[in-house]
C-alpha cells in the first residue's frame, strides 16, 4: 500500500505485487479447505486483526518507522507463540511464558534499534530504551529467574551501544547475538 502512494521510485510498487498475488491465490486456495478442518485459526487470525488494521493505517499514512507502529506489529508476531502449541494438539496456555518473555524482549527492541539509528541522537529515546529493558528485565525474572541472564545482556547492550556509530548490519548482529541466548533458554525450558 505504501509503496503505490509514496514510493520514490515508480516500479517498486510493481515489484511487490506478484509475490502479494501468489500468497493471496495460495491463502485462498488453501484457507479453506483448513478452516473445514480447524476452524480454530480463524479466531488467531480475528485476534490478530485490529493489530494489523493499526499497521495498514500507518502504511496508508506514509508512517511504517513510528514506534506504535513497530510496538503493534510485536503483538500477533509473538502472539504465534500461542497458536504454535495448539498446532501442535497441545493447550495455547503452554506458550503463554514463552510468549511473554518474547514479548517483552520485542517490544524493547523497537526503541533500541531507533537509538541506533533514526533516533541515535535522542537522549530521550535512550533514556526510555534503557528505563524500558531494567523493566523487563524485572518482569522477565518473575516468570523465570533464568530469565535474568539474557535480559540483563540485553540492558547492557542498551545502556553501552547507542551513541557508538554502529553501521545498520552491526546492529542487526548484535541484536540476533542477543536473542540466542533467549531462544537458547526458551527452547531448552519449553522447547
Amino acid at each position: 500500500m505504501r509503496l503505490r502512494h509514496a514510493s520514490r521510485t515508480p516500479r517498486a510498487a510493481a515489484r511487490h505485487r506478484r509475490p502479494a498475488l501468489v500468497f493471496t491465490a495460495a491463502a485462498l486456495a488453501l484457507g479453506p479447505p483448513l478452516l473445514l478442518a480447524a476452524p480454530w485459526p480463524a479466531l488467531a487470525a480475528a485476534a490478530a486483526a485490529p493489530f494489523l488494521a493499526v499497521n495498514v493505517l500507518h502504511a496508508r499514512r506514509n508512517r511504517e518507522r513510528a514506534l506504535a507502529n513497530g510496538l503493534v506489529a510485536v503483538v500477533p508476531a509473538r502472539g504465534m507463540l500461542l497458536v504454535a502449541p495448539r498446532a501442535g494438539g497441545g493447550a495455547p496456555a503452554g506458550g503463554l511464558a514463552p510468549a511473554l518473555a518474547c514479548l517483552l524482549s520485542s517490544a524493547g527492541t523497537v526503541p533500541y534499534v531507533k537509538t541506533m539509528i533514526r533516533e541515535r541522537n535522542s537522549e530521550a529515546y535512550r533514556r526510555g530504551s534503557v528505563a524500558y529493558r531494567a523493566a523487563a528485565l524485572a518482569a522477565a525474572a518473575l516468570l523465570d529467574p533464568w530469565l535474568a541472564a539474557p535480559f540483563a545482556l540485553r540492558l547492557a547492550r542498551a545502556a553501552v551501544l547507542p551513541g557508538r556509530g554502529l553501521r545498520v548490519p552491526v546492529v542487526g548482529a548484535v541484536e540476533v547475538g542477543c536473542s540466542l541466548p533467549l531462544l537458547g533458554f526458551l527452547t531448552g525450558v519449553y522447547g
